[in-house]
């Protein structure tokens, strides 16, 4: 595992690449976020609303993208985090989380981040500001 405070700008956290979306992903994100829009659970109804299929909230989706972070705790958190929702994720996807260092200073890395679809598309970017404890 990398140091992350040693990283220098255009350095990358390993990519992580989540299993294929599931039913039960979202099922379970309902429940413990208490979003409850059918869209996410049911075909019938994300149908009626012009969807192909049921998509992944997108709280979901940011909150796995955090999980680049996870291992470096011990070195720092998450001061910030804001991102752009770009493409919509449905069942059976698979999502690569990607990091890149943009600037380096003395308290903060500042990162470029964005989730991938199988076929090459974001489906979120954005940027997080990871605070050192130094």
């Amino acid at each position: 595992m990398k140091n992350i405070t040693r990283l220098t700008t255009g350095e990358a956290l390993d990519d992580i690449t989540l299993p294929p979306v599931s039913r039960m992903d979202l099922i379970k994100y309902s429940g413990s976020s208490g979003d409850f829009n059918p869209i996410h659970t049911i075909d019938e109804e994300a149908e009626k609303a012009g969807l192909p299929g049921i998509i992944a909230h997108g709280m979901w989706t940011m909150g796995n993208l955090a999980k680049l972070f996870t291992p470096y705790y011990e070195e720092g958190f998450i001061q910030d985090y804001q991102i752009r929702f770009s493409g919509m994720v449905f069942l059976d996807d698979v999502l690569t989380l990607k990091a890149e260092v943009e600037e380096h200073t003395d308290a903060y890395l500042y990162f470029r981040v964005r989730t991938v679809n199988q076929k090459g598309k974001d489906v979120i970017k954005g940027k997080v500001v990871f605070s050192k404890y130094e």
